[in-house]
């Protein structure tokens, strides 16, 4: 290349070359001298930065601003302020506008019931066109999330200059190009800035990087505010979220910086001015953190808030070099849990080595606290949480696989191989199987997890109860649904089987209780069971009832009634000497006392009459009868007797005779009797039989016996013969042959009724 005379370039490290003429060059050095050190106002050391020669260096105090708590501020320059609001904030903007929509901002909120405090919630770190939100998972706890542009992203990140990554206890937002980074654990928060590209050009709540105190408390207008409480809350922002906050409204009053109360120190606080902090107290100054801590501990005892002060104090101190190991001198109150893979440390590389990252010295890089992986093991990947041994690879089962190793996951078979994507795989396969049949009722398929094999399922039958079709029946009254599996099928199978109980009238009834059939009849369900219906008898028992009637009465049903009620169903007739009679209709019957009265009962139109009739007997004379004939007739009231010019009565007469048997005689006249006279024979008008009654009677043998008589015959021989000899006779009743009269008979009756 051509270079003109009295031109310069570089050719190497700190050299100069400059053409003077006739392709002459002459070649200076650059002699750096060293620069005092001078003395930051924020109390940090300050650091060197080359001059853009690239030879030389000079010092510089970087732009660092922190807050923690409830919250406490150190500006850029190290002024100290507490500050309570609970709305939007801008940390840092630029006054002149350099980089493109760049901001710092802070999310407060009132973290006690109280109202009389604020913790930060939220840090947004805004650049060109991304929006990074760092929230607090649970108040007042180490745990965040991080949202690009409102998108949930997991870490490391990095997109269009904006690079996020975890650090120890820290999540750090780190913008290469600007040179500067902000961290944030849900507790404090810190901003590093290089002078050389924001000096003299910040404002907001983290105040003017100049490294002078004087102008921190720089309002939005370019005022400077008697205090940068009063500041502070001018640098509101438009918070949907928040509608309660007004950005631009001038307080009237100063938020206050104390709790009013004075209160005893917290034994945390006294660690700051400690001995386990003694020796960053010549390199950091304590005094602030220490008030903050008090602040804290007095305002929000309950929060163990102070913690936050003396984190941010150790996070300072080793910053600045100084490691502090503190959290084990707080009994557990400020303790930090780390996962079972991991162990904590006070001070550790702010980045970890990874099988992924270059070998740099460990030294070399600034030290947090935070949860590090063992010695002898290092992690993975910054995006993969895992410490191994050796460098292998990882997969999505976060298992540590050495090269050349062979393993299934997520049913691909896998193998570790060094270069390219690390591990390759192929589908896992399965070895065949004989398919079963699915096809019962209520069965489907399923696939079964393989204990030899998880990758390959074994298909099996399952049963689904839902999916078979068989309905329950509906059972009659005093059966129920009775259901059962057989062992081979799925579907229930159903029947209606007794339910041991009696059924009457629609209702069921148990054992032993009582069943209501009607008000005449107690009953009740027995356990007997009735074979051909399967229910329960019902055993029933009538009513008790007085069954007693008086005589010509009757216990009749009667509906509406139990025990029915005694019905006259006989004439009751009152007879002579005060005697009753019971007569049915159409029954007659005599006097008991008087054989000349009958008594009769008769049924007319439902109801019962009873009679009365009287005898007449004819005429009667005992001085016309022949002595002892004198007799009742039948009907016991009449008397009759044989009259005194009526044949000789009934009697035995003798004769002899000869007897003659079959041409043989008796030699001599034989005794023989018969009976021979007249008996009462007549016809009287019966009450009784409403007809005459004919009384006849002939005269008869009533004793007879045998005797033998001996006979002569013509032959000469003798036989002997038997005849029967009338011992008495008597007048005996026989059978009367009436004939019919052509005209009707006359009777006389006196009838009385009754």
């Amino acid at each position: 290349f051509q270079i003109q005379p009295g031109q310069s370039w570089w050719p190497c490290n700190c050299t100069m070359a400059v053409c003077v003429e006739n392709n002459t060059v002459q070649l200076f050095p650059v002699i750096c001298e060293p620069p005092p050190k001078p003395t930051c106002a924020n109390g940090l050391a300050p650091v060197q930065v080359l001059d853009d020669d690239q030879c030389c260096w000079h010092w510089e105090c970087d732009c660092y601003c922190t807050g923690w708590g409830d919250p406490h501020y150190m500006t850029f320059d190290g002024l100290y302020y507490s500050y309570q609001g609970n709305c939007t904030y801008v940390l840092v903007e630029e006054i002149n506008k350099t980089v493109d929509n760049f901001g710092v901002y802070i999310d407060n909120y009132h973290c006690d019931a109280r109202d009389v405090v604020s913790c930060p919630r939220t840090l947004i770190v805004r650049h060109e066109t991304q929006e990074v939100r760092i929230a607090t998972v649970e108040p007042n706890t180490l745990q965040v999330e991080v949202t690009v542009n409102k998108q949930t992203v997991a870490l490391p990140y990095k997109k269009f200059g904006v690079s996020i990554y975890e650090s120890g206890i820290n999540h750090v937002v780190e913008i290469p190009e600007l040179k500067m980074n902000v961290s944030y654990n849900g507790l404090s928060f810190s901003i590093r800035m290089p002078y050389s590209l924001f000096g003299n050009n910040t404002q907001g709540q983290c105040g003017t990087c100049n490294n002078n105190t004087a102008d921190d408390c720089r309002l939005p207008n370019g005022n400077i505010a008697e205090n940068c409480e009063t500041m502070a809350d001018h640098w509101q922002i438009v918070d949907p979220s928040k509608p309660q906050c007004s950005p631009g409204l001038i307080p009237t009053k100063s938020p206050g910086t104390t709790t009013g109360q004075p209160c005893k120190e917290s034994s945390i606080c006294k660690l700051i001015l400690g001995s386990v902090f003694e020796k960053c107290h010549a390199v950091v100054n304590p005094d602030r953190f220490y008030a903050a801590c008090v602040f804290d501990s007095c305002a929000l005892p309950s929060l163990d808030l102070e913690c936050s002060s003396l984190q941010i104090y150790a996070a300072i101190c080793a910053d600045q070099n100084v490691c502090i190991d503190w959290r084990s001198h707080t009994n557990g109150v400020c303790s930090y849990e780390c996962p079972k893979h991991k162990e904590y440390r006070a001070c550790g590389p702010s980045k970890q080595i990874t099988c992924k990252s270059s070998q740099q010295n460990e030294t070399a890089v600034k030290q947090v606290e935070g949860c590090f992986c063992p010695n002898g093991t290092m992690l993975y990947d910054s995006g993969v949480d895992v410490c191994v041994n050796t460098c292998g690879c990882v997969g999505l089962d976060m298992i540590p696989r050495e090269f050349g190793e062979r393993f299934t996951t997520d049913c691909q078979d896998c193998i570790c191989l060094e270069g390219g994507n690390g591990i390759v795989c192929e589908p896992h396969k399965c070895p065949s199987q004989n398919k079963q049949s699915c096809n019962g009722n209520g069965f489907y398929e399923v696939n079964e997890v393989n204990p030899e094999d998880s990758c390959c399922p074994i298909v099996t039958c399952k049963c689904n109860t839902s999916l078979c079709t068989t309905e329950s029946p509906k059972c009659t009254l005093g059966f129920e649904v009775y259901s059962y599996i057989p062992s081979d099928q799925c579907c229930p199978v159903y029947e209606c089987v007794p339910k041991r109980v009696c059924v009457h009238q629609n209702a069921e009834f148990l054992p032993n209780s009582s069943v209501f059939v009607d008000k005449c009849q107690n009953c009740f369900c027995t356990n007997e069971v009735n074979v051909s219906t399967q229910l329960n008898v019902i055993s029933c028992e009538h009513v008790p009832c007085d069954t007693y009637c008086e005589p010509g009465y009757e216990r009749q049903s009667v509906e509406g009634e139990c025990c029915g009620k005694c019905v006259q169903t006989k004439c009751i007739i009152h007879a002579s000497q005060s005697s009753n009679l019971i007569l049915s209709p159409g029954e007659f019957v005599k006097d008991p006392y008087d054989n000349c009265t009958i008594y009769s009962c008769t049924r007319l139109q439902n109801q019962l009459i009873s009679s009365t009739s009287e005898i007449t007997c004819p005429a009667f004379s005992a001085e016309s009868c022949k002595s002892g004939t004198i007799t009742f007739l039948p009907n016991g009231c009449c008397k009759t007797c044989v009259p005194l010019d009526s044949p000789t009565p009934c009697s035995v007469r003798e004769r002899e005779d000869f007897i003659v048997y079959k041409n043989c005689r008796s030699v001599e006249r034989v005794v023989m009797t018969e009976c021979e006279g007249t008996c009462g024979t007549f016809s009287l008008y019966s009450v009784e039989a409403n007809s005459l009654e004919h009384s006849c009677s002939c005269c008869r043998e009533t004793k007879t016996s045998t005797r033998e008589v001996e006979l002569k015959c013509p032959s000469g021989r003798s036989i002997q013969h038997k005849y029967v000899y009338v011992e008495s006779c008597s007048c005996q009743d026989t059978h009367c042959n009436i004939p019919q009269s052509s005209e009707p008979l006359s009777l006389e009756e006196n009838n009385e009724s009754t």
